[in-house]
């Protein structure tokens, strides 16, 4: 035994040059470094591909929007993009998530206090070394904002002349060298060996195998404070910009008005969330009701302040909000229908019919088919020709051809005129070009639910289900109160992925979609490629990207706070 950890040993010496740590360093902190030496290095290159292709790409989308971008960058706009796209709106958001970071900062740092209380340890000092590494980080983030310009202009020192490698390779060299990117890296060069420097005397002064973890959780409570604080002065700063420009242009503009009333209302209704939540503790029942009371007098005063939202979504860009109703009726279209389908289809294959595995086959191949070629045949397939599939269809039936995919009138309203009444125009609901693309991803991502489904149903134990027969419960009773129950897991994956994949969903739209439908299926997506390459407003498309970011941020933190909460493991 110990002849074979000796030779582990030797050969992680041979793997990392650490000679230098054996002199400063006790055996088991030796072999502790070695262990996270080696894991950092194993994770590196998987890290280096996610920050070159996953977070490089996100920042600098963020930093085109906030630059008027068409096709050469053009001066700081702020935060512009984003008031035009949902006027003063941005403002509070903005606000929120200033609010969000400090508040976050707060609990996190309670979580902290309480598990070193837990502990009974005292890493206060910690929180020193965590200031650096957060320090480094922001200075690294300042580094590269100063940097990217200067490389981007590459592109414009290089028209008119010869392009060479030469050339380019000379320009980079030139972009790295400029005196306020130089003094920029420099601090963070400065401030990463600092923290390094730092969070080691740490550790040597207080010595405990959770050393590191409290410090990074410091360092992100610093973090998330100085983002906090950052993100309340810029909305400051831009709402004050906003109001000097209305000013030397001669018009007016309400801001603060909106960002105070939409923000109480919003708070307001936090804080009757937490009123509501406290009641449940109250061991008397005067306290039970007065807080109900007071949560319920909270939540209408909260949506009382927020009223003043209708006016200014109409305010912002029409082409978003169209953008987003039509995601929304499309989501609502989809998801349901597709999930309830999915689940009958699963529980009739469960059942051990006979030719089970091909009708599976069937169901999964519109999913695994090009979404490009399938999209087409719809297309073909709902044509406005008498001659389409679908119309001759409706002519077996005694009914005359419709428009479909041209169409933008609302299904509802077209309903109602078949039965000889009018509906008013908020009634109109998804067009019916819409409806055809809904249909279509019904068909597709039915076999892919199903297959879920039936893996979910394949985890249930047929004892609950022989034991519930054997009490006298019909088809129905088990499957309402044991498998459904059981089955949440796999519907809470199924509806979250479905939700987000609908937001995010273009290439089918795309191919599917028809100028004659006057944009009624031009989802979100849809709407941002049209801005980035048919208007070529690079700035205002990404603004618009990061707009449907939050939205589908929203819309899983809900559905994990209200159907999570439902979740059923077993």
């Amino acid at each position: 035994m110990q002849q074979a950890v000796g030779s582990i040993e030797r050969a992680q010496r041979k793997t990392l040059p650490i000679g230098w740590l054996q002199k400063l360093l006790p055996g088991s902190r030796q072999r502790r470094i070695r262990e996270y030496l080696t894991g950092y290095l194993m994770i590196f290159p998987a890290s280096l591909l996610i920050f070159m292709f996953g977070i490089f790409p996100v920042g600098f989308a963020l930093f085109v929007s906030l630059h008027k971008w068409r096709l050469r960058r053009g001066d700081f706009i702020g935060i512009t993009n984003y008031v035009k796209a949902v006027d003063s709106l941005a403002y509070v958001l903005l606000f929120a998530m200033g609010v969000g970071a400090i508040l976050g900062a707060v609990l996190f740092l309670r979580r902290v206090i309480q598990s070193a209380t837990e502990q009974r340890e005292k890493p206060w000092l910690l929180a020193i070394p965590g200031f650096f590494h957060t320090a480094g980080l922001i200075a690294f983030v300042r580094w590269s904002v100063l940097q990217l310009p200067e490389v981007l202009d590459i592109a414009l020192k290089i028209i008119g002349v010869e392009k060479t490698q030469e050339l380019f390779y000379g320009l980079l060299g030139e972009a790295f060298k400029v005196e306020h990117v130089l003094s920029a890296f420099y601090l963070f060069l400065f401030l990463s060996a600092l923290a390094v420097i730092v969070g080691f005397i740490a550790s040597r002064l207080w010595r405990n195998p959770r050393n590191l973890q409290y410090q990074a959780q410091f360092a992100i409570v610093w973090l998330a404070t100085i983002l906090g604080v950052f993100l309340l002065w810029f909305t400051y700063s831009e709402a004050v910009r906003a109001y000097q420009i209305s000013l030397e242009a001669g018009t007016e503009i309400a801001i603060w008005p909106q960002v105070i009333t939409i923000g109480s209302g919003v708070l307001l209704i936090v804080a009757a969330w937490l009123v509501w939540r406290s009641a449940e503790g109250q061991p008397t029942n005067r306290g039970f009701i007065f807080r109900l009371l007071a949560a319920i007098t909270m939540l209408v005063a909260g949506w009382i302040l927020i009223a003043v939202l209708p006016p200014v979504i109409a305010a912002g860009d029409k082409d978003l909000w169209s953008g987003l109703k039509v995601t929304a009726f499309y989501s609502l279209g989809t998801v349901p229908f597709q999930l309830g389908i999915s689940l009958f289809l699963a529980v009739l294959l469960f059942q051990k019919l006979a030719g089970s595995e091909v009708f599976r086959m069937m169901f999964f191949l519109p999913y695994v088919t090009p979404y490009v070629a399938s999209a087409v045949v719809f297309r073909q397939m709902f044509s406005t020709r008498p001659q389409a599939p679908v119309n001759q269809l409706l002519k077996a039936f005694g009914f005359g051809p419709l428009r479909w995919i041209q169409e933008p009138e609302g299904i509802f309203t077209l309903i109602a005129e078949g039965l000889g009444f009018a509906l008013p125009e908020w009634a109109a609901g998804p067009s019916l070009a819409l409806v055809v693309i809904i249909i279509y991803s019904i068909w597709v991502y039915v076999g892919y639910d199903t297959v879920i489904y039936l893996a979910g149903l394949g985890n249930i134990s047929t004892e609950l289900i022989e034991a519930a027969e054997i009490d006298g419960a019909s088809r129905w009773e088990v499957f309402r109160h044991i498998i459904f129950p059981l089955l949440s897991p796999t519907t809470y994956f199924l509806s979250l992925i479905a939700i987000i994949g609908t937001f995010k969903a273009f290439a089918h739209i795309w191919v599917m979609r028809h100028e004659m439908a006057l944009g009624t299926v031009n989802t979100f997506s849809v709407s941002i490629f049209l801005e980035f390459f048919d208007k070529v407003r690079y700035g205002y498309a990404s603004a618009l990207a990061f707009v449907l970011f939050a939205i589908i941020l929203s819309l899983t933190f809900i559905n994990n706070k209200i159907q999570g909460s439902r979740v059923f493991y077993g």
